[in-house]
């Protein structure tokens, strides 16, 4: 199912406005009786607004460290203390995984090592009660296996991976940008998992994006894919694969690592590298590790306003070396 063909640009445009700050993944934000120690598995008495943040913690060593208490991270928004109420170490809370893979004329080469090591990857990662999707992005993005949590089906969603390469065609719709070339749509990929996929899912949500980085006659900017994956409480973890080749072996006319940085870091992921020594396979079970080993941090704001507005987030640890892997911020807008 071609996901372009099938949903309006206008209504996904506007659908921006409606995302709701999704208020703890997996935990109602009504919750009965909690223990002394303020667990986030467990229940709470009072109704309350609650901001949830997934994190992870890296030593001097880019080590993951998993031994912390609440104790040991300061918070902030904007600027203005907060007090972390509830806090747990998180393994087990089910995961939804949204892995989109570029298929566009640059990445022609890397299709098939790009199948083999998604088809290791849901092996490996999806547990019991997990679930993933998969698209595929091109000249369109196309929906290539809904949510589900059985690898056969991701598995022959891989098998239709394939060259996405053209033209958008002459229209009269409401977007000025559809008449022009269209060659890799990140951006609207991005947002469509994030928007449309995630938005509404509860728990723990990751999207795995495995491009060279180029966009190329998106609809929507990075800044519209960064909020709608922010909206949806969503990490980006991006792995940059690029096709050197293709680029003329000296990255003549490359840019897109820093397009790929800015998505993994507004939204609380990383970027990964695929090199000689970092493969594909070594990459996803980094992400792995990394989605395995996460903080889950809550905390009631000062400012209660549900104005809306973009507020930022500034978590550190009390070691220097340290450092706290987290999203940039959260809309304050009231949950639907």
């Amino acid at each position: 199912m071609r996901i372009s063909d099938c949903m309006k640009p206008s209504v996904k445009i506007a659908g921006v406005a409606l995302a709701a700050l999704m208020i703890l993944p997996g935990v109602p934000s009504r919750m009965a009786a909690q223990s002394k120690d303020e667990d986030l598995g467990a229940t709470l008495k009072v109704d309350v607004d609650v901001v949830s943040l997934y994190c992870t913690v890296h030593n001097k060593q880019n080590g993951l460290v998993g031994s912390l208490t609440k104790n040991d991270f300061d918070l902030a928004e904007d600027g203005k203390p907060q007090t972390i109420k509830y806090f747990s170490r998180e393994t087990d809370i089910p995961l939804t995984i949204g892995l989109l893979i570029d298929v566009s004329g640059s990445q022609a080469s890397m299709i098939e090592p790009e199948r083999q090591a998604g088809t290791q990857f849901f092996n490996s990662v999806l547990r019991a009660k997990d679930v993933a999707f998969l698209i595929s992005f091109g000249a369109d993005s196309d929906l290539l296996q809904d949510i589900t949590g059985t690898p056969r089906l991701l598995q022959q969603g891989l098998n239709r991976l394939k060259l996405n390469t053209g033209y958008s065609g002459p229209t009269s719709g409401p977007v000025p940008t559809m008449n022009k070339q269209r060659g890799t749509v990140l951006y609207d990929a991005v947002y469509l998992a994030a928007h449309d996929m995630l938005a509404h899912e509860s728990g723990r949500k990751a999207i795995v994006l495995i491009t060279d980085g180029e966009d190329e006659g998106s609809k929507l900017k990075i800044k519209d894919a960064i909020e709608a994956a922010q909206k949806a409480d969503s990490i980006i973890y991006s792995v940059l694969y690029v096709d050197r080749q293709f680029y003329g072996g000296f990255n003549i006319g490359y840019s897109g690592e820093g397009a790929l940085k800015q998505l993994s870091e507004e939204t609380g992921g990383r970027l990964f590298t695929v090199s000689g020594k970092n493969s594909l396979p070594v990459i996803f079970d980094q992400i792995q590790q990394e989605m395995r080993s996460q903080y889950l941090i809550g905390y009631t704001p000062t400012n209660s306003k549900k104005d809306g507005t973009f507020r930022k987030i500034d978590l550190k640890t009390h070691e220097k070396d340290q450092k706290v892997q987290v999203r940039k911020g959260y809309y304050a807008v009231a949950a639907q």
